[in-house]
């Protein structure tokens, strides 16, 4: 994985494959996103929006440069706040696509990301639902190439959505995938997330587009599949020993994972893995509020939100 040396926050936009671009927001902390905008005869795609309505709007200027008009439609890759709450900024006319359960989730959940950040400027954002939803795989076409859209959770999320353009070799994976910045898996599963990293390297991919951080190639599936593995094995070593996740994270030797970005969400990682220890079905509800003030406790601060 790329250093995790905290840069300037700021944003890049690069073309992965011809006409298909990366729209990153650097360093990728907490809601400092990826998106995307697929081109194809003067109509984009874009895959995400953003957390503030300053991030949103400086990325739909962005796609309309990159694309001339405004974009054929909007893909959530999940429900969170940094990967939707920009929804709104590109006008009623312009559909929203997301898997049912991104569209049930941010229905309940709201703008209350916004809550846990007071201070961050989240700007006029109005929430815009999802207006078609998919269960399984959807395909659509920016102009003739072909935009393949798969729910592989419970992941990152119970709700996540990839989207692979086959010809090109380039998958947006959302946040089941990051480089530099430590993966998250509270509101999903540490064992679904392996599944669903070992379904995407069967896939016809050369390049690969994170949630947050820097674009790579395919060695981010198995750099994101170590850390993973290694919070299984932490949870089970710590459970084993009597320790809470808290406790466990306290006591770790981050090693090689020490560099990421947003070091504190190991002891939410670990909250999941514990409860996958314990029987819990993957992907199944549990108290996100204590788990972040636990992930506050080992950072000993809020953590950082840059958004």
């Amino acid at each position: 994985m790329v250093s995790a040396e905290r840069r300037l926050v700021g944003k890049e936009t690069v073309e992965v494959a011809p006409g298909v671009f990366a729209y990153l927001q650097l360093d990728g902390g907490w809601c400092l996103n990826n998106a995307g905008v697929i081109t194809g005869d003067g109509r984009a795609i874009v895959v995400d929006t953003a957390a503030t309505a300053a991030r949103a709007s400086a990325l739909r200027e962005t796609v309309g440069r990159l694309a001339g008009r405004a974009p054929l439609a909007l893909v959530n890759t999940h429900h969170h706040g940094d990967h939707c709450f920009g929804n709104d900024f590109f006008g009623p006319d312009v559909p929203v696509i997301a898997h049912a359960e991104t569209r049930a989730e941010l229905a309940a959940g709201g703008l209350g990301l916004c809550a846990m950040w007071p201070e961050v400027d989240w700007g006029d954002i109005r929430l815009r639902l999802p207006d078609l939803t998919f269960s399984d795989e959807l395909t659509l076409y920016s102009g003739h190439r072909e935009v393949r859209l798969m729910y592989v959770g419970p992941a990152h999320t119970t709700n996540d959505t990839i989207v692979l353009l086959p010809a090109e070799g380039v998958l947006f994976a959302g946040d089941i995938v990051s480089n530099g910045v430590t993966p998250f898996v509270l509101m999903g599963s540490v064992a679904g997330s392996i599944s669903a990293i070992e379904r995407l390297k069967r896939l016809p991919v050369t390049t690969v587009v994170p949630g947050h951080g820097m674009v790579g190639g395919v060695e981010l599936f198995d750099e994101t599949l170590a850390y993973l593995k290694w919070i299984q094995c932490l949870a089970a070593d710590g459970a084993a020993a009597g320790l809470t996740p808290l406790e466990t994270a306290r006591l770790a030797d981050l090693g090689e994972w020490a560099e990421l970005v947003d070091p504190e969400r190991l002891v939410g990682n670990l909250t999941r893995a514990y409860a996958e220890l314990s029987g819990e079905p993957l992907g199944a509800p549990l108290d996100v509020m204590a788990a972040f003030q636990h992930m506050t406790e080992f950072n000993g601060k809020l953590p950082t939100c840059l958004a």
